[in-house]
């Protein structure tokens, strides 16, 4: 009964807009269905997005048709596994004054950062066996702080904490971001609470 839609929301890579079912009935009665049972979610008026389909499986998509992105914030975050908090939206800097060319799937949550912030960290690598280009670690979280008030600080913890808890991290790279960012004496504040 669901596979015609479910079929639907495979074709568009785990999306579907309400304008693809619109006249017919039985999808749309499945699509009311899918969202009851917690299978499909809403990400805005008229945009769907199926549970079965990961954001990251469109990262290389967005990088491949805007060279200029940059995988950010929550889609770093994520990446890195410094957050459990799911973005219905990838998220991409991109220097000032460039407007990238973006198709409507997967959404897309755009910044559009000075040269200072945004050639900061930046690193090519795989996911999904495609091609990303992305702000390492360090870079990411430094974001967070920087971002603090539009993110919450308890996001801005979470990261952090989940960054002083990994092995690998480099808090001599993280402590010159910051001072190219301006926010160490910020990180600094957080840091001593935290270590």
């Amino acid at each position: 009964m669901e596979q015609q839609l479910y079929d639907l929301f495979a074709k568009y890579k785990g999306y579907l807009t309400s304008k693809l079912i619109r006249g017919n009935r039985s999808l749309y009665y499945q699509l009311k269905a899918m969202l009851e049972t917690g299978k499909v979610i809403q990400i805005k008026r008229g945009l769907y997005r199926h549970i079965d389909f990961t954001e990251e499986a469109n990262w290389g998509e967005v990088c491949k048709s805007a060279p200029q992105a940059v995988l950010c914030l929550f889609s770093a975050w994520q990446f890195y596994g410094l957050t459990t908090t799911v973005s219905s939206f990838v998220h991409i800097a991109i220097p000032v004054r460039k407007k990238p060319i973006l198709a409507d799937f997967p959404p897309t949550k755009i910044y559009f950062w000075s040269a200072d912030y945004y050639e900061i960290g930046k690193v090519s690598t795989t996911n999904n066996e495609e091609q990303i280009t992305i702000y390492d670690k360090e870079k990411s979280v430094c974001d967070a702080v920087r971002y603090r008030n539009k993110i919450g600080t308890d996001i801005t913890s979470e990261v952090l904490r989940n960054y002083l808890k990994d092995t690998d991290r480099n808090l001599d790279k993280l402590m010159k971001y910051a001072e190219r960012m301006r926010i160490s004496t910020v990180l600094n504040q957080y840091l001593t609470m935290m270590l």
